[in-house]
């Protein structure tokens, strides 16, 4: 287990005594994740599951409206967890779609059986399949956000005990516990190197993840993960419980109980005319990566001075009438920068 080999590891700080509706605005301004106890535990879908697994199956299946979701078997062999085969081309469980219902009535059917397969639902927008749901069991994000930013997005998780492997998102994230346990190893964004991240096509659930197996660490094979570990954080969640985890980080989530709900509100402040991160990251994949290391250099520089430090490095002694693509970014101008992009590209 990754506590067993985590003997030193630090726990995410705690805050006590905060409500659905009063998350202060700093737990986000700092940026680092932090336990928001008992959150959620006035919520209704909270109360059910610590009444019992089949109250709290009844209880969601009252909302549910019939469609369809991608429910992931993982075979027992697994114990829970989704990878890869042995040359990473392919996923070792199997994803077809199903009904959420029989789902969940699999899932209680499964419960503690070793050979039986465990069965996943992953991150389902919750309006698209339980209409209604968020009536009495909803969080007020505290954001700071530009007027084209995006709403926040509320997503549900159901599953088995099983383990998502360690990945990282790029939207803020608040995880709410509200049946089983979860425990999530977190990591920040400097350790990438040392989480061996694999492929990044395919993948099970759209985001690159680490290639060591946290239950059984080969560190012959992968030796930086022991400097990962030594700036782990670890957080376990009771029903009730939430995470803040700030985009960018890596967490690896093991679900400890034999029938497991998490809620996730995911958000980005940043205006949604933006291109993704990972786009430009396949973009200078195209055009920097191969390139010799001086030259790979000399972009880096050009990139610290024009995207990481920030539009004010670049523009603050250029007139402002010439300050064009150098400004921060508008609709307009971002639809112009895309079609110039999209032209460049073409040729």
């Amino acid at each position: 287990m990754v506590e067993e080999k985590l003997t030193s590891h630090r726990s995410v700080r705690v805050l006590q005594g905060l409500t659905s509706s009063t998350i202060p605005k700093d737990i986000v301004a700092k940026a680092e994740p932090v336990i928001l106890k008992q959150l959620v535990g006035d919520w209704p879908l909270v109360k059910a599951g610590k009444i019992s697994d089949r109250y709290s199956v009844d209880y969601l299946k009252q909302f549910y409206n019939g469609n369809t979701s991608i429910v992931c078997k993982i075979p027992p062999e697994n114990n829970g967890r989704m990878f890869y085969n042995s040359n990473c081309t392919d996923l070792d469980y199997e994803s077809f779609k199903g009904r959420i219902d029989d789902t969940l009535e699999a899932i209680l059917d499964c419960a503690g059986k070793v050979d039986e397969p465990a069965y996943y639902i992953a991150s389902n927008i919750i309006d698209t399949h339980f209409p209604n749901l968020l009536q009495d069991n909803n969080l007020t994000i505290p954001r700071t956000m530009h007027p084209d930013a995006m709403k926040e997005r509320v997503s549900i998780w159901i599953g088995a005990a099983t383990t998502a492997t360690c990945h990282f998102d790029a939207l803020d994230n608040i995880a709410c516990c509200v049946a089983g346990k979860r425990r999530f190893t977190i990591f920040p964004p400097d350790q990438v190197t040392n989480l061996y991240p694999g492929p990044l096509e395919p993948t099970p659930g759209g985001q690159v993840i680490s290639l060591v197996d946290f239950k059984n660490p080969d560190f012959e094979k992968f030796p930086r993960f022991k400097t990962a570990l030594q700036n782990a954080l670890v957080a376990e969640l009771e029903p009730g419980d939430a995470l803040y985890l700030p985009s960018m980080w890596w967490h690896h989530v093991e679900s400890l109980a034999p029938y497991n709900i998490l809620v996730n509100y995911w958000w980005d402040d940043a205006p949604s005319f933006l291109m993704s991160g990972m786009n430009a990251l396949y973009a200078a994949m195209l055009g920097i990566r191969d390139k010799s290391a001086h030259e790979r250099h000399g972009w880096q520089q050009l990139f610290n001075h024009y995207i990481f430090n920030g539009a004010e490095t670049a523009n603050s002694y250029i007139p402002a009438e010439a300050h064009g693509f150098l400004k921060p970014l508008e609709r307009l101008e971002s639809r112009k920068l895309r079609a110039l992009l999209i032209n460049k590209l073409n040729r």
